[in-house]
C-alpha cells in the first residue's frame, strides 16, 4: 500500500510558519480545535509540530512575561518543542508509517526535498486496519 493513499494534502492541513506569533497559534488551534499543528519554515520544509503543551509550558516558564495580551510579540520559532514528531517520506513503506503513527496523532509527510506535502492521521490508519480485522472475522 502506498502512503499517498492516506495523505491529507497540505492545502487541507492547518499549518503554521515559524514566523507565526504565539497569539496566532493559540487562536488557530482554538478555532480548529487542534491540540497540535505542523510548523513549516520559509522554504515549505517541515520544521516540527507545536502542541498546546509547548505553548502552556512556555507561558508558565516565562515568569509572567508572556500573557495572552502580549502573545503577539512572541514567535513560535522561539518556543521550545518538547516532543519530536518525525516525518515520513512519501516513498517510505507502510511499516515506517505505522511505527510513527503508534506514538504520534498524525505523521507529517515530506517529499524527496524535505518539503511538507501533507499528513497522515492515525485514525485513517486504524480505519484501514479495521477493514482487515472485519474481513477476517467474516471469513
Amino acid at each position: 500500500m502506498n502512503i499517498a493513499f492516506f495523505l491529507l494534502p497540505k492545502q487541507e492541513v492547518v499549518c503554521l510558519t515559524l514566523e507565526s506569533t504565539l497569539r496566532q497559534t493559540l487562536e488557530r488551534m482554538e478555532f480548529h480545535r487542534y491540540t497540535s499543528v505542523p510548523m513549516l519554515d520559509n522554504n515549505g520544509e517541515y520544521a516540527g509540530t507545536i502542541t498546546e503543551g509547548d505553548l502552556l509550558w512556555y507561558m508558565k516558564n516565562s515568569e509572567g512575561k508572556v500573557t495572552f495580551e502580549n502573545a503577539s510579540k512572541f514567535l513560535i520559532r522561539d518556543i521550545p518543542i518538547k516532543m519530536s514528531n518525525k516525518p515520513v517520506s512519501i516513498d517510505a513503506n507502510m511499516e515506517d508509517l505505522i511505527n510513527l503513527a503508534k506514538v504520534q496523532n498524525f505523521v507529517p509527510v515530506v517529499d524527496d526535498m524535505n518539503r511538507f506535502i501533507g499528513i497522515v492521521r492515525r485514525s485513517q490508519i486504524i480505519e484501514y486496519c479495521e477493514r482487515f480485522v472485519s474481513k477476517e472475522s467474516i471469513a
